[in-house]
């Protein structure tokens, strides 16, 4: 089984656990997914399935979708609802619609963010969550992200008796964006503490919530067919890639390894044999060379099921 499984992951399971059920309803090991959704967010993951793993780098670079909720006036440890309280000012009045737009539109295009303390990013071959939970300080390095698109869906709801302001929100955003972090960083902007309190990925990879799959009703009997049903061809990864259909000479030069010269001038090209894909191909100079290869791959599916 190679293609990409768009799943659903409900809040309380981790990426890795939606994994760990995969293999286990599928009897595959070769199994990974596109970009970890932290256990309190549910949505779209996508899972790569065989020879699809290797097209993992190329499905997170696709952009994201989130709506959630943000709460301002008081902050915690993980910018989420699943940390301690570090901070709170009491709000005795509502925010101005205004100033939240604003706020908000000021993260938008290209910025910067410094990662939660409690995220897996490395730092001197450690994660940062394990830094964080002994106790321990890091400079955290900067990390370049584009948010296409960041705004508010509801109007802002005042809760007088805790002093909060809540609002939705919508976001589309680059590969290695945090959501929590973009949403303790409009707090900022408002010279107030605030946090994640809500997060759901509506579109990741291509994928939308009606494309996936939800393993929570799933047996050993049912999986492998449920799975079939919602698998997508290795190619959906590569959207803007230009298609070359394989001659046999050239199908023959690429199981080789071997570079083909070929009329094409776009920087990469996905070699299709039939309706399966091969392999990647990376312009270099006047001949194409191998980048992801996929000789392995045999797709079973219908083509019209996002094969593009």
């Amino acid at each position: 089984m190679d293609g990409i499984l768009p799943v659903y992951k409900p809040s309380g399971m981790t990426s890795a656990d939606v994994v760990s059920k995969l293999r286990y309803l599928l009897q595959m090991r070769r199994i990974g997914h596109s970009g970890t959704l932290d256990p309190s967010v549910d949505g779209v993951l996508p899972i790569a399935l065989g020879s699809a793993t290797k097209a993992v780098t190329a499905l997170m670079t696709l952009g994201k979708t989130y709506t959630g909720s943000i709460t301002l006036g008081f902050a915690t440890e993980t910018e989420d609802l699943d940390g301690a309280e570090v901070a709170r000012t009491r709000l005795e009045a509502p925010v101005a619609d205004a100033a939240i737009d604003a706020a908000m539109a000021g993260l938008t295009g290209d910025i910067v963010q410094i990662p939660p303390m409690y995220s897996a990013v490395k730092v001197n071959g450690r994660r940062l969550y394990d830094y964080a939970r002994h106790g321990e300080q890091v400079e955290r390095p900067r990390r370049a992200a584009h948010i296409y698109a960041f705004t508010r869906t509801g109007a802002p709801v005042f809760h007088a008796a805790a002093g909060t302001v809540t609002f939705t929100f919508t976001a589309t955003v680059s590969k290695g964006t945090y959501i929590r972090t973009l949403a303790v960083d409009t707090g900022k902007a408002l010279g107030l503490p605030a946090v994640m309190s809500q997060l759901t990925r509506t579109q990741s990879g291509g994928f939308a919530l009606a494309d996936t799959l939800d393993l929570r009703e799933l047996t050993r009997e049912t999986a492998p067919a449920a799975a079939l049903a919602h698998l997508r061809p290795i190619e959906i990864a590569y959207p803007q890639v230009p298609r070359h259909a394989l001659t046999d000479s050239e199908w023959a030069d690429v199981q080789n390894g071997k570079a083909l010269a070929l009329p094409e001038t776009a920087p990469q090209l996905a070699l299709m044999q039939g309706t399966t894909l091969k392999a990647v191909y990376r312009r270099a100079g006047s001949v194409y060379r191998p980048d992801v290869m996929f000789l392995a791959n045999v797709w079973n599916g219908d083509t019209t099921n996002g094969s593009l």
